[in-house]
């Protein structure tokens, strides 16, 4: 009996993958006239900025918020007008155009070198009177884009935050324990100021927390709110965390002593020989924490979304070979994504984490005192 139910199993399990192996070959062999995916060029659109919010595509429907288009043109002047006028790149408006896949394809077959030309999807051109692109047309461009738009509403949020926090305090004082969001936020607030401020900064923890604390929250809200399908990937752009590295370059150089000059210019204790060879490389390493800092973040918050994207996109990259194995795949990599989705959590809060962690050392770092001011 148990032989039987065995022979019936290795028929069933042999007779599944014939008719798998089957359609997968009736797929290969039919004619494919869809397009081929490009998952690269899906990849960094994800990732890479934009003149609207694209949530998803329902047949030829574009479900997105466009937003404000503002260049300015010498000799043209200003001009200001909504992302929707260019139909996502089916259309020209007031002489600009943003470029399309379409459009892409069409000049790479009349011959146009595109990486060398530095044309690609979603960048903003100038164009003729024939649509044509007129690389001699000079124009600024001050666009409210995705990033710029969600780093606003996101400042916005941690203001309204912030403020209504303090009016709890400044109201009930210390003689009513935290409510609501207070009750969240504050253990956050005593957190960083005591793993971060106190163990970093010693005694003048006070001077640099307000720095500390914004820093962290601002990252903390961008890595939160761009997890949300459809927004921005704001601190997976290499110029904002470029911005917050330059800011924490300029507090460290300026709470820096001449303890800490002495020690990059002239180190002490060290052989003139090898002075020769230590001092660039402490010179080059005041630039290198500023540099660590704007790596660090960029390259962990572009990984994360990478990653699910990639998972996502393996559905339809096996639904092209073969609509079965498309299917079949689904589940485990719709698993797989949300399982990195809730790692992205963690990784939201541990990266603003680090980022403030390693710039309050690296300001306690310019302040301390020399090894005769330690028991003092």
């Amino acid at each position: 009996m148990e032989l039987r139910r065995s022979k019936l199993l290795l028929a069933g399990i042999f007779t599944l993958f014939i008719s798998f192996f089957s359609i997968s070959v009736f797929a290969e062999e039919a004619p494919k006239e869809e397009k081929k995916l490009k998952a690269g060029d899906i990849l960094m659109e994800h990732i890479l900025d934009a003149h609207e919010f694209h949530f998803l595509t329902i047949g030829e429907t574009e479900v997105s918020i466009p937003l404000p288009v503002i260049l300015y043109a010498p000799g043209k002047g200003f001009s200001c007008f909504m992302s929707s006028k260019f139909e996502h790149g089916h259309a020209s408006y007031q002489g600009y155009k943003i470029l399309n896949e379409e459009y892409l394809e069409h000049l790479s077959e009349e011959g146009v070198d595109l990486k060398k030309a530095g044309l690609s999807a979603g960048k903003l051109v100038a164009v003729d009177a024939n649509d044509q692109i007129d690389a001699t047309a000079k124009f600024y461009d001050f666009s409210m884009t995705r990033n710029v738009t969600q780093m606003i509403l996101s400042l916005i949020l941690l203001v309204v935050i912030m403020t209504s926090v303090a009016k709890k305090y400044r109201v009930n004082g210390a003689n009513k324990a935290p409510s609501g969001f207070q009750n969240a936020i504050e253990p956050v607030i005593i957190f960083v100021r005591d793993q971060v401020g106190k163990s970093t900064l010693g005694n003048k923890y006070e001077k640099y927390m307000p720095y500390l604390l914004t820093v962290f929250f601002f990252i903390l809200i961008n890595n939160i709110i761009g997890l949300i399908p459809g927004t921005a990937n704001v601190t997976g752009n290499i110029a904002f965390t470029a911005v917050l590295g330059v800011i924490s370059f300029v507090v460290i150089t300026f709470s820096s002593n001449k303890h800490y000059w002495m020690h990059i210019i002239n180190p002490p204790g060290v052989p003139g020989w090898v002075k020769i060879i230590l001092v660039p490389v402490e010179i080059l390493g005041i630039f290198t924490k500023p540099f660590a800092l704007i790596i660090r973040l960029f390259a962990n918050m572009v990984a994360g979304h990478m990653i699910i994207t990639c998972l996502i996109l393996l559905i339809f990259i096996f639904g092209s070979l073969n609509t079965a194995m498309g299917y079949g795949f689904s589940p485990v990599s719709i698993a797989f994504a949300v399982f990195i989705y809730f790692i992205e959590i963690l990784v939201a809060f541990l990266q603003a984490f680090i980022f403030t962690m390693l710039t309050g050392t690296f300001i306690g770092q310019a302040f301390e005192g020399g090894h005769d001011d330690a028991h003092h």
